[in-house]
């Protein structure tokens, strides 16, 4: 059956009509591009949980939850479509912040996790205006050293050492 002229113009058949389904198609691509990268993971024959079970599992629940949201009713308000705006103070907050990040991917090798950690936790919460430094800085120093200590000694995975000796 052919489409009509009328179903086109519509665009009940062939536009997204919600913000939902615009989202949940992105999401979609970018878990197909994941599942993609996540089976070229190689197994291993002598593991239990082999190494692409978590990349895997993620990969599909990003799948089904897109999905979801592609069919999730929603209609746009002008409420919604109101609060989705963002001001342009806070784009320079989100690219400054996002700056942080690029710098702590930079670092993280060179310096090691423990200190590039705790200098990115303690200069982001700065800059998006916590002001109570000494609990800034007890979290900054503690948190990383917490997370190395479970990775390399609980996990035994091994996490950039950096410039500290250990």
């Amino acid at each position: 059956m052919p489409i009509s002229q009328k179903t086109l113009n519509s665009g009940d058949v062939l536009m997204f009509k919600t913000v939902n389904q615009r989202v949940s198609i992105v999401l979609l691509l970018i878990a197909a591009l994941y599942l993609i990268i996540a089976y070229q993971i190689p197994s291993y024959p002598y593991t239990e949980v082999d190494a692409d079970v978590i990349p895997k599992t993620l990969g599909w629940l990003l799948v089904l939850l897109s999905a979801s949201l592609f069919f999730l009713k929603d209609s746009d308000s002008e409420e919604q479509k109101e609060r989705r705006k963002i001001p342009k103070k806070e784009i320079g907050v989100l690219l400054v912040v996002a700056g942080f990040i690029l710098v702590y991917i930079a670092l993280l090798e060179i310096i090691g996790f423990v200190l590039v950690t705790g200098l990115f936790i303690f200069f982001c919460s700065w800059f998006l205006g916590y002001k109570k430094y000494i609990t800034n800085a007890i979290v900054s120093i503690l948190f990383p050293i917490i997370m190395y200590l479970m990775f390399t000694e609980l996990l035994k995975l091994s996490l950039p050492s950096g410039i500290l000796p250990f």
